[in-house]
C-alpha cells in the first residue's frame, strides 16, 4: 500500500481535506501533519515534519498545501533526498513525476479549483517515472544535497 504524507498551512487546510478523503477513498494511506483549522499557522512547522517523513522513508511520498504552494515547495525541499515539484496543471504534475520522479508535490489553493486539485494528484499519482536519460540528473539533484550538508559546505573555502 502506498503511504502519503500530507500536510497544509490555514491557506490550504479546506483542499487538504478533500485531497485526503478523495486518496483514502482510492485505497491509499494517509498520514496528515495538520494544520487542522483555517487558523493562521506558520507553514514550515506543519510541512518539514511531513517531508522528513517521506525523506526518512516512513511514507512513499508526500503532498503539501498553502496559498500558493511556493514555500511549502521550499520547506519541503530543503530536506536531503526530497523532489518536491510546484504542479500548478496536469501536465506539470505528469512531467514532475516522469522527468524529476518528484516524491512529493505542492500545490496552491487559492489558486486552482478543488476539482483541479484533484486531477493534478491523480495525475502526479498515475504517471510513471521514465528513467533513462533523467536519472543522471536526479542523482545530480541527489548530490547537491548531499553537498549542502556536508561541513566543508559552510564556507566558501572549506573553512568552518
Amino acid at each position: 500500500m502506498i503511504k502519503i504524507a500530507i500536510a497544509s498551512d490555514h491557506a490550504g487546510y479546506h483542499l487538504k481535506k478533500e485531497l485526503k478523503d478523495h486518496l483514502q477513498n482510492k485505497g491509499y494511506e494517509i498520514d496528515d501533519f495538520g494544520t487542522h483549522s483555517d487558523t493562521p499557522v506558520d507553514y514550515p512547522d506543519y510541512i518539514c515534519p511531513a517531508a522528513r517523513s517521506v525523506a526518512d522513508g516512513i511514507q512513499n511520498l508526500g503532498i503539501v498545501l498553502g496559498g500558493s504552494g511556493n514555500g511549502e515547495a521550499m520547506v519541503a525541499n530543503k530536506m536531503n533526498g526530497i523532489r518536491c515539484a510546484l504542479c500548478w496543471s496536469e501536465h506539470s504534475a505528469r512531467l514532475a513525476k516522469k522527468h524529476n520522479n518528484a516524491n512529493m508535490i505542492a500545490i496552491g489553493a487559492r489558486m486552482m479549483s478543488e476539482q483541479e486539485a484533484i486531477k493534478i494528484v491523480d495525475a502526479w499519482l498515475n504517471a510513471v517515472f521514465e528513467g533513462g536519460r533523467h536519472i543522471q540528473r536526479i542523482e545530480k539533484l541527489n548530490q547537491l544535497g548531499e553537498q549542502a550538508h556536508a561541513p566543508d559546505a559552510l564556507s566558501p573555502t572549506g573553512d568552518a
